[in-house]
C-alpha cells in the first residue's frame, strides 16, 4: 500500500500550478513505486486533482495498492535541522490555491512540463516507442537483451533545482517544515516506464549488463539561453572543449550548481521555473553493442607485405598488409562499424613468419552479427585463406577481451625462433662458424636500431641469445637458427648496425657480416588454444 498523505498538498498544488506534469510531481513527492509511474497521463492528473479535492477532509487520500522497491534517488541540497518534525499537534496549515484544482489540472494538462520538458509526457507514449523499436528491428543486430540509456539536456538539472527551490520557498512561507531533500531521478522514473514497454516491443527482456545498448539522446533549443547566468556566476565551469559544440555540458552544469549560492540562483532563475516554449527533441536513437573479440595464428608467407598498412606521409607504399587481408572477411562477416589489430610481436615487411604462426587478436567495434558456430568459424578462416597465398590463418575463433592479456604477455616474456641467412665478406669454412654452437646465453647490449629511432625511444636494451646453430652453405653464405628473449633485434645482433649491437655475429667472426633473409620459425605463446583440424 502506497500513500500521498495530507502533508504532500503542498507540493503537489504548488507544481500543478506552475505547470509542472503529474509524473514529476510523484518525483518531488519521493514516490518510489515503479507502476505507478506507468499510468497514463490523464489518469495521473485525475488522481492527484481528487487528492487535492480530498485531502482538505481527510488525513489520507490517493491510495494505489502498488509495490514499491527501493529506488534510486538524486540528492538536491543538506538535509536541514528539524525538517523531519511537524508542527507541535501534528497538524499542516492551509495552503491557499491559485484558483480552483480545475483551473490548474486544465493549465497543465495541454503544456510542457517545466520541470521534465516534456520527457516524461509525449516521450513516454506508445508511438515514440514504437519508434525508437522501429529504430532498433531496422539496424538489424543480434542480441538478446538490451540496457537503455538516456541523455538528457543540461539544463534539466537547472530547472529541477528551481522547482525545489520554490517548493522550498512555499513552504517556508506557510510555517510548513521541508522533510524531504531528495527526488527520483528523471533518469530513473523515465526508464520505468520505458522498459517494459520497449521490452514488449522488441521481444527481449532489459537487463542492465546487457552488451546491447539502445540509447536516446534529447536536446532542447533553449539549453544555452537557460544556462548562460551560470557561466557569468560560475566562469571556472565553462571552458570550451573538443567536440563539443556547447560549453554548457551535463558536468559543467552540474558543477556550477554545486558552486552557485542559492540567493544568487534565486535572482537570475524563476522558482519554480516558468513553462518553456518548446518541448524537448530526440536528436538521436542510437544502437550499439558490445565488441567482439576474434583470435588466431596467422602465417605470412610473402618478403613484400607489411603486417599493418604501410602508409608514409599520407602515400601508401604497398597496396596490402597481414592486416588488412584478415579485416576485410570478420568486417565483412561480424557487420562491425570497424576494428583494432594487436599481435604478439611484429615482423618487418621482408620476414616471413612460419611454423605455428604469430598469435593475433581483433577486436569488432559496434558488430551487428554476433553469434558464431564453431563450423561458421572455420567456414570464416577457409575463406581468409582461400583469399590469398600470402598469408594463411589458423586457429580462429572468439574470445573474451580478458583472454588477450596472455597474448600480450609473449611480447616481453616469452622466446622467439629464428632462421637468419648471413652473408660475409671474407671467405669462411664450416670450422669458422662452428663455435657459434656452443655459445649459450650470450648477452647483448642493444640500442635502438637507427631504422626504428623515427617511432621508438633512444635506450639502450639487453637481450639475451639463448641458443645458436649454424649451417654451412658456402664460402661467403650460412644459416644461423636461433632461439632468443622475445624483443631482440635479430637484423642488427647480425650486422651490428654500426656498432650500435655488441656483441654481434660480426664481432665474433671477425669480418663484415650481413642478413639475407629472416624468418621467424616460432612464437612460443601457448595461446590462443589449438584447435582440432
Amino acid at each position: 500500500m502506497f500513500s500521498l498523505t495530507k502533508k504532500d498538498r503542498p507540493i503537489v498544488q504548488l507544481l500543478l500550478n506552475a505547470g509542472t506534469c503529474p509524473r514529476c510531481i510523484l518525483r518531488f513527492s519521493c514516490v518510489g513505486s515503479q507502476l505507478l509511474y506507468r499510468h497514463p497521463h490523464k489518469d495521473l492528473m485525475k488522481d492527484l486533482q481528487e487528492f487535492l479535492k480530498n485531502s482538505q477532509e481527510k488525513e489520507d487520500t490517493v491510495c494505489l495498492d502498488v509495490a514499491h522497491p527501493p529506488c534510486k534517488r538524486i540528492r538536491l541540497e543538506h538535509r536541514e535541522e528539524g525538517a523531519d518534525d511537524l508542527n507541535q499537534n501534528g497538524a499542516i496549515p492551509q495552503l491557499p490555491l491559485a484558483g480552483d484544482g480545475n483551473t490548474a489540472v486544465e493549465s497543465s494538462a495541454g503544456k510542457v512540463c517545466n520541470v521534465c520538458l516534456g520527457i516524461l509526457q509525449e516521450f513516454c507514449e506508445a508511438d515514440f516507442v514504437k519508434k525508437v523499436s522501429q529504430k532498433v528491428i531496422s539496424a538489424d543486430y543480434q542480441f538478446t537483451s538490451f540496457v537503455f540509456s538516456v541523455s538528457l539536456p543540461p539544463q534539466l538539472s537547472v530547472r529541477e533545482r528551481a522547482a525545489w527551490l520554490g517548493v522550498k520557498q512555499q513552504m517556508r512561507n506557510l510555517g510548513l517544515p521541508l522533510a524531504k531533500d531528495d527526488i527520483i531521478q528523471l533518469k530513473e522514473a523515465y526508464k520505468w516506464i520505458i522498459h517494459p514497454q520497449l521490452s514488449e516491443e522488441l521481444g527481449v527482456p532489459a537487463d542492465g549488463k546487457s552488451l546491447f545498448e539502445v540509447s536516446v539522446v534529447f536536446a532542447h533549443p533553449e539549453t544555452d539561453e537557460e544556462c548562460h547566468f551560470l557561466a557569468t556566476a560560475c566562469p571556472d565551469c565553462f571552458k570550451p572543449a573538443k567536440n563539443k559544440q556547447s560549453v554548457f555540458t551535463r558536468m559543467a552544469v552540474i558543477k556550477a550548481l554545486e558552486k552557485i549560492k542559492e540567493e544568487d540562483f534565486l535572482k537570475h532563475f524563476p522558482c519554480p521555473p516558468s513553462s518553456p516554449k518548446n518541448f524537448c527533441d530526440a536528436l538521436e536513437i542510437q544502437c550499439n553493442n558490445g565488441a567482439v573479440f576474434v583470435a588466431g595464428r596467422y602465417n605470412k608467407y610473402s618478403r613484400n607485405l607489411p603486417q599493418t598498412p604501410w602508409i608514409i606521409d599520407g602515400e601508401r607504399k604497398l597496396e596490402s598488409s597481414v592486416e588488412e587481408l584478415i579485416s576485410e572477411h570478420l568486417m565483412a562477416e561480424f557487420k562491425a562499424d570497424s576494428f583494432n589489430f594487436s599481435s604478439s610481436g611484429r615482423e618487418d615487411v621482408d620476414v616471413r613468419t612460419l611454423g605455428n604462426g604469430r598469435p593475433f587478436a581483433m577486436e569488432l567495434v559496434n558488430p551487428r552479427r554476433v553469434r558464431f558456430t564453431a563450423e561458421e568459424m572455420k567456414r570464416l578462416q577457409q575463406a581468409i585463406n582461400d583469399s590469398s597465398d600470402k598469408i594463411q590463418v589458423r586457429d580462429l575463433q572468439l574470445v573474451t577481451r580478458e583472454a588477450i592479456g596472455r597474448m600480450k604477455e609473449g611480447e616481453e616474456e616469452k622466446t622467439k625462433t629464428y632462421s637468419a641467412l648471413i652473408w660475409t665478406d671474407k671467405a669462411i669454412q664450416r670450422d669458422d662458424i662452428a663455435f657459434l654452437d656452443d655459445i649459450k646465453e650470450l648477452k647483448l647490449d642493444q640500442k635502438t636500431p637507427l631504422r626504428v629511432l623515427h617511432r621508438r625511444p633512444l635506450a639502450v636494451r639487453c637481450r639475451l641469445i639463448h641458443t645458436m646453430k649454424s649451417e654451412y652453405i658456402d664460402e661467403h653464405h650460412f644459416r644461423l637458427h636461433l632461439k632468443t628473449q622475445a624483443g631482440t633485434y635479430i637484423k642488427e645482433f647480425v650486422h651490428g648496425d654500426f656498432g650500435r649491437t655488441k656483441p654481434n655475429i660480426g664481432s665474433l667472426l671477425n669480418r663484415t657480416a650481413d642478413i639475407l633473409e629472416l624468418d621467424v620459425e616460432s612464437v612460443d605463446v601457448d595461446w590462443p588454444p589449438t584447435l582440432a583440424d
